[in-house]
């Protein structure tokens, strides 16, 4: 797929869904040396600019690599889950002879991946052997300055292997700024055992399921010397996003509009030198209204003990979790900490997240209030001790497992705090994130469900409008997809996923051994209920101990809240009265909804084509 457009920019990928894009250099370059101990791996300097777009600024279907490789054939890489440069069977195998420095754009728990946004050091497989969070270190001060890779920008790559000390190092900053002195990644690693004499230099990625493009825009390498100096008033450019401006007044605005932002800017950069605090906040006077919802940075600073690293809970792709003790009230709370970077919004945000501090349900983890920095909100929960149910699900190596009563009274806590939220609180809250990382534990082993970051509020009658898709792969359904409205059957939705992920013990996105696309949750158990098979997809840790009608209901109900037609789903106060066995499940209903005669195809939130749900074009309007 990949190609060079005619200003001179290296397109790997053109946003085709479930393809690979790979270019080399045209000649293998000679990587061994004679030393005193030996045959050794030459030291070698590369440099590169790249960038990554998608659909929206920040989600990417996957990353690129910078690879060297015996081979130029990698007709057998997978395009959805390994960059274009693997595959499931040959991944970790030490014929492959391939050094690669990755550019992760998306979380993937089989590559044992520390986030969807990281830069790591591959050999011969695509668990890294060492990998970090995107990002630089600023020469003036040393922070930790964050980047996203699928930021729509153009970025700067170094990457550097020193043979004598066997030293590999990999070093990132945005375009036009100088290489930073302190590298991202360093690790000790000696390449004479992985990489052939005669090897390629290339880049590969891949598009899974989201309509991605990769590009390069310029690099150079150098044998037993530093890489050229890139040039990048020299680079080409980059497609324009969207239409060309046509006005010529917003022509005149944006340049005094930059300025004027910039100059703001330094403007607040000055100001916070001179005020350089500890325990600095942004505080504005719109935020005495939420005095009593908001912490102070000191507290959460020493209830967490600075943040360090083994009070963390966990890593999501809005921020970390940390486990702290309020000094005063002896309570434990969880902080998150989330990144922001724009002030456009936030009084309005901060005025929903002191609302949903205000529900109160047994089945909703209690959000006590917030706190803000330059950058950076936090946000304060109650501490769950038992972690979330996505651990006992897809964890293995967790001893602890849930039987099916401990599993069902977790499905009707979720599903009651769901009706809650959407039918018996002042205000209707869509949620727009529910999944099994998002469900925590209580200490008497119930369901609450957490992380209202992507929650929104709307009257009761009122009809919820959103202006861009967020939510989790596989838990998105599908007229969010299409046209990015969130409302409470979009809730229903991913409810329904969780009601198949919780009692099939898979995730909504199966990764087939023998097939190189992922297969939908969804369409594995529908294939079992037409094939009237439906017990066979219940978890087998459950080792049939459990109860056969609650399993079949949670399934079959699973089935009809992840309807491709929002008008065929539930409502939570039905879903709660098919739990509690107060109506029965029609069945004849869900036959009919899921019937082949008459389907017209539409794909869903997730999966492509081959695997998708199609939804009937029966008349539904008496269904309910």
């Amino acid at each position: 797929m990949a190609m060079v457009t005619p200003n001179g920019l290296l397109q790997l990928t053109n946003g085709t869904a479930q393809s690979k894009g790979h270019a080399f250099h045209p000649t293998p370059l000679r990587f061994h040396e004679r030393g005193s101990n030996g045959t050794r791996v030459r030291s070698f300097s590369a440099s590169f600019v790249f960038a990554i777009r998608s659909i929206a600024p920040g989600v990417s279907a996957q990353g690129l690599t910078f690879f060297v490789s015996p081979t130029k054939n990698f007709s057998r890489a997978f395009s959805n889950q390994f960059l274009g440069l693997l595959n499931k069977k040959n991944n970790g195998n030490t014929s492959n002879h391939i050094f690669a420095v990755e550019l992760d754009t998306v979380l993937n728990n089989d590559m044992q991946d520390i986030n969807d946004n990281h830069v790591g050091i591959d050999i011969n497989d695509l668990r890294s052997v060492d990998s970090y969070n995107a990002g630089y270190y600023d020469d003036k001060n040393g922070t930790f300055c964050n980047l996203t890779l699928a930021s729509f920008d153009a970025m700067q790559v170094w990457v550097d292997y020193n043979g004598e000390r066997k030293l590999i190092s990999v070093t990132l900053a945005p375009l036009n700024m100088a290489k930073p002195a302190r590298a991202l990644l360093t690790t000790t690693y000696d390449l004479s055992q992985v990489l052939k004499n005669q090897s390629y230099v290339g880049f590969s990625s891949s598009t899974g399921i989201l309509d991605t493009h990769h590009y390069v825009l310029g690099c150079s390498f150098g044998m037993n010397q530093p890489a050229p100096v890139i040039d990048v008033k020299k680079l080409p450019k980059l497609p324009r996003l969207g239409p060309k401006p046509q006005s010529k007044l917003l022509i005149i605005i944006l340049p005094v509009a930059t300025a004027t932002l910039v100059l703001a800017i330094v403007s607040g950069i000055v100001v916070l030198r001179r005020r350089q605090m500890r325990y600095a906040e942004l505080r504005e006077d719109w935020e005495v209204e939420f005095g009593p919802h908001r912490f102070s940075y000191k507290d959460l600073f020493h209830a967490t003990e600075w943040f360090k690293d083994k009070h963390l809970l966990g890593i999501g792709g809005f921020g970390r979790v940390y486990k702290g003790v309020l000094t005063k009230s002896k309570s434990e709370v969880a902080v998150k900490r989330v990144s922001h970077e724009s002030r456009q919004g936030m009084r309005e945000f901060i005025a929903e997240v002191v609302s949903i501090g205000r529900l109160r349900h047994k089945n909703i983890v209690q959000l006590h209030g917030y706190c803000r920095r330059k950058g950076e909100l936090l946000l304060v929960y109650d501490h769950m001790p038992n972690g979330s149910l996505d651990k006992y699900l897809h964890n293995h190596d967790n001893q602890q497992n849930l039987d099916w009563s401990q599993r069902f009274h977790i499905i009707k806590g979720v599903a009651s705090g769901l009706l809650y939220l959407h039918e018996d609180w002042e205000k209707v809250v869509v949620h727009r994130d529910i999944k099994a990382s998002n469900v925590l534990v209580d200490a008497e082993m119930n369901g609450r469900l957490g992380d209202f970051g992507l929650a929104r509020l709307y009257d009761h009658g009122s009809d919820p409008q959103t202006t861009h898709v967020v939510g989790t792969m596989g838990y998105i359904a599908p007229e969010l997809a299409r046209m990015g409205r969130a409302s409470v059957l979009t809730d229903v939705f991913a409810f329904g996923m969780f009601l198949l992920e919780v009692t099939c013990g898979r995730r909504p996105i199966i990764q087939s051994e023998e097939q190189d696309c992922p297969v939908m949750l969804v369409d594995w158990v529908l294939l079992h209920w037409r094939n009237e098979s439906l017990i066979d997809v219940v978890d087998k840790r459950l080792q049939n101990e459990y109860n056969t009608d609650q399993a079949c209901l949670a399934l079959k109900l699973g089935l009809l809240c992840s309807h491709s037609l929002p008008s065929a789903r539930p409502n939570m106060r039905q879903v709660m009265q098919f739990l509690d066995g107060d109506i029965s499940f029609p069945d004849e209903v869900l036959a009919l909804l899921l019937s082949h005669e008459g389907q017209e195809h539409i794909i869903m939130s997730s999966p492509p084509p081959s695997t998708s749900f199609g939804t009937i074009s029966t008349d539904l309007s008496g269904g309910r």
